[in-house]
């Protein structure tokens, strides 16, 4: 167990995002005294929609809120890919309706984020979460940590003592650039992306995910809202992307850049597919926010001491496969699961990062070379024109190949959640 100093909390982390605010709550659950600093001056529910794979949701219903996913989250039934033209390249289904234990679900990321810091704030004592607070400085002895925050709003700095720190602070996290000084700014894949969500009627099933195009051009689109589906609508989340020429600059890696859709919205005029209206989804968004599409290199180390780095902060990666919020709240299990069974900080951390480093590592390199929307390119360049059969272009054995090892990669392979739901896989 991580001891603190005194009456300061066992861990002081930095960030109340999802990872963090998952961390707080595994790490509570543990017995462990928290605090939580975030950046924001206050929780409000920002962003777009996000997946969360089976895998996380198992942790999400451990720490008591499945009924609020439920009630909130559509729980995915499918995965469909199509090509640029809207023909089905490959379809699966998910979650529950794949044979898995727990759902997969699409949320709004401000549901979720609300979700768990109501969780958070009934749970931990008061004052534990503290919004408008942004770490600006850290240093460690043998004895703990100290974390220096800037209170937002002109209120000066605040000092707080720990056993130990858990970076949480995201892609431009302060801990990861003290420690990795010469890193720089995030790599850029040479794509952007705009983010959205438009109210329209229900798409093939009404729990859909529909990934369209190909490498250069990409749809995607699903639904987020339980509420909007009772009452027969839809609140479909979508992401438009587009390769950019090498000489164009990235735009800053900002969740609030709000753009005009006709920046983007020719290349995608003719995607119509009679089902899916690519066009009319645009067109339908009353906010459109741009973004590149960045990640940055695995490092040999996370941890320094009593200070590690969890979620964005540690593995920033690609949003392909529908991994990246599921890892960080896997991140905050494997910490509470090595508190539990270690008794020092440094044990604690060597255990969590020896479990999560190499699979996050993997999961950040399986996203560059396409991961599971590898079948879209391959479709592009065996078929351009389209095709009858997707059998006569790409082997349902092949399909089959690439879905299934990017599952075992990311860790959410239907035998091994089940058997982890069932207890019969040790943390």
């Amino acid at each position: 167990m991580i001891a603190g100093t005194g009456n300061a909390p066992d861990v002081v982390i930095a960030g109340g995002g999802i990872g963090g605010l998952v961390t707080a709550l595994c790490l509570h659950r543990a017995g462990v005294n928290v605090r939580v600093f975030e950046a924001a001056r206050e929780f409000r529910p920002l962003g777009v929609g996000i997946n969360l794979q089976p895998h996380a949701v198992r942790v999400l219903h451990a720490l008591g809120l499945e009924e609020d996913l439920r009630r909130t989250a559509i729980r995915t039934s499918e995965l469909v890919y199509v090509n640029k033209f809207g023909q089905r390249i490959w379809q699966e289904p998910r979650g529950l309706d794949a044979g898995y234990a727990v759902p997969q679900y699409s949320i709004h990321r401000g549901e979720l984020q609300m979700i768990l810091h109501r969780a958070a704030t009934r749970s931990l004592p008061p004052d534990a979460i503290r919004a408008g607070h942004e770490l600006v400085g850290f240093g460690q002895d043998a004895s703990g940590v100290h974390a220096v925050f800037v209170e937002r709003g002109g209120g000066g700095d605040v000092t707080i003592a720990a056993g130990a720190l858990v970076a949480a602070d995201g892609i431009h996290s302060v801990v990861r650039r003290t420690f990795h000084p010469g890193e720089g700014e995030p790599r850029f894949s040479g794509r952007i992306l705009w983010r959205a969500t438009t109210r329209t009627a229900p798409v093939l099933s009404g729990r859909s995910m529909v990934w369209a195009g190909h490498d250069r051009q990409k749809f995607v689109a699903y639904p987020i809202s339980e509420s909007a589906r009772v009452e027969g609508r839809a609140l479909m989340n979508w992401i438009a992307e587009l390769r950019v020429p090498e000489e164009q600059p990235p735009p800053r890696s900002d969740w609030n850049r709000r753009v005009d859709k006709a920046v983007f919205r020719e290349a995608f005029a003719s995607w119509d597919f009679g089902w899916l209206s690519v066009p009319g989804l645009i067109d339908g968004a009353e906010a459109v926010y741009e973004f590149p599409m960045v990640d940055r290199d695995p490092l040999p180390r996370w941890t320094h001491g009593r200070i590690t780095l969890l979620g964005d902060a540690a593995h920033p990666m690609y949003p392909v496969g529908s991994n990246g919020a599921s890892q960080a709240i896997l991140d905050a299990e494997a910490l509470a699961d090595a508190c539990s069974r270690q008794s020092r900080v440094e044990e604690v951390f060597a255990a969590y990062e020896a479990q999560r480093r190499p699979a996050t590592s993997a999961v950040v390199l399986a996203n560059r070379a396409g991961g599971p929307d590898r079948v879209l390119q391959l479709a592009e360049e065996r078929a351009p024109n389209g095709f009858e059969r997707i059998e006569d272009v790409i082997p349902r054995l092949e399909l089959e190949a690439i879905a299934n090892r990017y599952k075992q990669t990311a860790g959410f392979d239907r035998e091994t959640v089940n058997r982890r739901v069932r207890g019969d896989v040790p943390p």
